[in-house]
Order: C-alpha cells, then sequence, then structure tokens
C-alpha cells in the first residue's frame, strides 16, 4: 500500500498525525487480539467438554434403547431458547440463558416407571446439544473477530507505520536538501554582490 504525500509542509504534519493515531491504537488493538485469543481457545476447550458430554448422553439414551420403543416422544418438546447477547473484547456473541420446555401431562399410573426418568434425560440431552450449538456460534463469530485484528494488526504493523514513517523520511529530507539549496544560493548571490561592488568600487 503505497502512501501518497506531497513534499511539503501540510503533507508532513497530515503524516505525522497519521502515524501517531496508528502507533497509539496499535497496543490497543494487540491487546484485543490477545483477549480473542485466549477466549477463542477457552470456546474451544468448552465445545470439546460439551461434545464428550453430548456422547455420554447418547451413549446413556442408546443404553436404554430397547426402552424407547415405548417412549411416547411427543411427551416433551423444546418450547422457548432465552438468548442473551454479551460483549467479548468488543464482539457481540449470543448467550444461551434458558432453554424453556414443554412436558405434556401423562398418567404417572398407566404409563412405565421411567418416564419421569426419560423425560429428565432427553432434557439433559437437548439442553447440551442446544448449548454445543451456541457454544460453536460464539466460537465462530469469536474465531472471525481474532483472523479480523490479526489482520488489522500486521497491517499497522508491518505495512501503514513503517510506510508513514519512510514517508516522513522522504519529505523531511526532501525539505532539508530544498533548504540547503535555497543556503547556498543565497550565499552564491552575497558573493556575486560583493564582488560587483568591489568592481565598481
Amino acid at each position: 500500500m503505497a502512501i501518497k504525500f506531497q513534499y511539503n509542509k501540510t503533507s508532513l504534519q497530515q503524516l505525522e498525525k497519521q502515524l501517531k493515531v496508528r502507533v497509539r491504537t496499535l497496543p490497543i488493538i494487540k491487546n484485543k487480539e490477545s483477549a480473542l485469543r485466549m477466549e477463542v481457545k477457552r470456546c474451544k476447550t468448552e465445545a470439546a467438554d460439551l461434545e464428550d458430554r453430548l456422547e455420554e448422553q447418547i451413549q446413556a439414551y442408546e443404553a436404554m434403547f430397547a426402552l424407547w420403543n415405548e417412549f411416547d416422544a411427543s411427551l416433551i418438546k423444546v418450547n422457548d431458547v432465552h438468548l442473551g447477547v454479551k460483549k467479548i473484547a468488543g464482539v457481540r456473541v449470543p448467550l444461551l440463558e434458558n432453554v424453556e420446555f414443554e412436558i405434556r401431562p401423562y398418567s404417572m399410573f398407566n404409563a412405565p416407571k421411567w418416564y419421569a426418568d426419560g423425560i429428565h434425560l432427553l432434557e439433559e440431552l437437548a439442553h447440551t446439544a442446544i448449548e454445543r450449538e451456541f457454544m460453536l456460534a460464539k466460537l465462530n463469530l469469536l474465531e472471525h473477530a481474532r483472523k479480523k485484528t490479526t489482520q488489522k494488526v500486521n497491517l499497522f504493523e508491518k505495512v501503514q507505520i513503517p510506510g508513514y514513517q519512510d514517508a516522513l523520511r522522504k519529505i523531511k529530507r526532501f525539505m532539508e536538501d530544498e533548504e540547503n539549496l535555497s543556503k547556498s544560493s543565497q550565499k552564491i548571490m552575497k558573493s556575486h554582490q560583493e564582488k560587483r561592488k568591489e568592481v565598481e568600487a
């Protein structure tokens, strides 16, 4: 990315201002990146834990597989999922607050004894599956934000800040050269005027 500039004081001041902004912002972006990196790592661990828990619950479900043929699956359904939003390092992520289940009334006397345990097991299974989906969505959002932040850090660190520093160096050198040329031309003119005066005298 080539930085556009002109060889004058106005351009010099504008570039100095831009450079200052980037130098001041860089540590903040780096902190955000490291916070996001840690959060992504934590989310990955939590997602893996949820995956394991879900697997265990499915195993427990399969252990009672023969009994599930008798179970009336319409007794339980997910009624509502309550969401929240949390900001992590400036990134809005969904937060699972609560899963509301609707359990249809059934006869405790006519239904098998294990129905209550079956309903409880299905509630846990559904809750874990929903929680895992939220964790994966959160992970995707954080991962995307981390990548964008890393790109911005690299842009500032490797492209813009060195680019502005280089442009400022060029402008300063040009202005110094111009000043030196101006001084030497003044000296030459002065010496010519003095020689002329001597000749005239």
